[in-house]
């Protein structure tokens, strides 16, 4: 078992955990976005959405919505940010299904990705190629 978070799970790590159940490990990521960022990851080892059977990611991502409430009952945040990175294109670095739930604040100077534009014509046949596979 070469996996960080599975040995994190496993208790062979450290970490600063702040919730647990039979199913989920939630911990402080060792480098926090904002003070209580924090790493929600299976118990079993999957390593992307796709990998991960769909009763485990319900059991994951109710997880991460007790996660958030405590962020900003605990913290008192006014908000969270929730992030999957799937894939290591996506910047995914431990390949093990996990969700950050960073805590935000108005003043944290922290802002979200560019967005751009659809040239004409291209939303429409993005979403037809989507739909295919989807169907």
């Amino acid at each position: 078992m070469s996996c960080i978070f599975c040995k994190i799970v496993a208790g062979e790590i450290p970490s600063y955990k702040v919730y647990e159940d039979e199913d989920v490990y939630a911990f402080l990521d060792i480098a926090p976005v904002n003070y209580g960022h924090t790493l929600v990851v299976s118990r079993k080892h999957f390593t992307n959405m796709e990998e991960i059977p769909e009763n485990e990611l319900c059991q994951l991502i109710k997880a991460v919505k007790k996660v958030g409430k405590a962020l900003k009952d605990g913290l008192g945040v006014a908000g969270y940010n929730i992030g999957e990175n799937n894939d290591p294109v996506a910047g995914q670095i431990i390949p093990h299904i996990h969700f950050h739930v960073m805590p935000r604040r108005a003043d944290d100077g922290l802002r979200l990705w560019p967005q751009g534009k659809y040239e004409e014509g291209k939303a429409e046949k993005i979403a037809e190629k989507i739909r295919k596979v989807l169907l």
